[in-house]
């Protein structure tokens, strides 16, 4: 156990050492598509995240407060590679930390349960179901306000103003999107702020979201009141994300 720990730990800080030495690798221009804000009910509609970058700015700051991102930073976190502007900036790498980010936390989670209760569940089919983009994208990104800033292009031409069902939804790629942004905005905060501060968000702001009773989705009822005994000792859905270096 305590070397997977460790692997865990050595893995985020290369990957932490890896993005701060690289830059984000250029994409092929994809074809033009109207870029779109998405919540549920979807509403086709011009893209409402501007060029500025101080209106998703705000949005992050206010979701994650006292957290400050940096303009450029959380422009990134919210540009999806399928839009126009993806060239000047995209997501991608973010979202890949924040998915071995995800991994790492759901394996120390695991790791901390009951010895009766680690061995009834395998990592890879519990990390399928808990933590699936799509999963990520339909239940934590509405709670994050994340559909309605994102900066993306759907998979197929929408009329504007159409308003779209569940499965249609799907069809277009919103909870894929979402569901990537999700790990963008946990690589981000890794990236930016550290791993504490992401370990917190993880237990308090996203776990709890992911706790669907009786769904075959989710994090799995057994393990519901463990997951809510972490959000509470790190003070409850609101508690604090950033700690003094002594009551960590």
């Amino acid at each position: 156990m305590r070397y997977m720990h460790t692997v865990s730990r050595r893995r985020l800080h290369a990957l932490a050492r890896q993005d701060r030495q690289e830059s984000y690798g250029l994409q092929p221009e994809t074809p033009t598509r109207r870029p779109v804000s998405s919540s549920a009910p979807l509403s086709v509609a011009s893209n409402i995240a501007s060029s500025s970058s101080s209106p998703v700015t705000q949005h992050l700051n206010g979701v994650f407060k006292p957290l400050e991102f940096p303009p450029d930073v959380a422009l990134r976190i919210l540009t999806h590679l399928s839009h126009k502007d993806a060239l000047a900036g995209h997501n991608a790498r973010f979202s890949f930390m924040g998915r071995r980010v995800l991994d790492s936390y759901l394996l120390l989670f695991l790791h901390s349960l009951p010895a009766s209760l680690i061995s009834r569940y395998d990592y890879e089919r519990t990390s399928e179901r808990v933590i699936n983009s799509y999963v990520l994208g339909e239940h934590v990104a509405p709670q994050w306000g994340l559909p309605s800033v994102m900066r993306w292009s759907p998979a197929q031409f929408i009329e504007e103003g159409r308003h779209l069902g569940p499965k249609e939804l799907r069809s277009v790629g919103l909870h894929k999107v979402a569901g990537t942004t999700v790990e963008a905005v946990m690589g981000g905060i890794f990236h930016q702020f550290g791993g504490s501060v992401a370990h917190r968000v993880f237990h308090t702001r996203l776990l709890p979201h992911i706790m669907l009773p009786g769904q075959p989705e989710g994090l799995p009822d057994p393990l519901h009141k463990h997951a809510q005994a972490a959000c509470e000792k790190m003070g409850g859905v609101s508690g604090p994300l950033l700690v003094a270096e002594g009551k960590r």
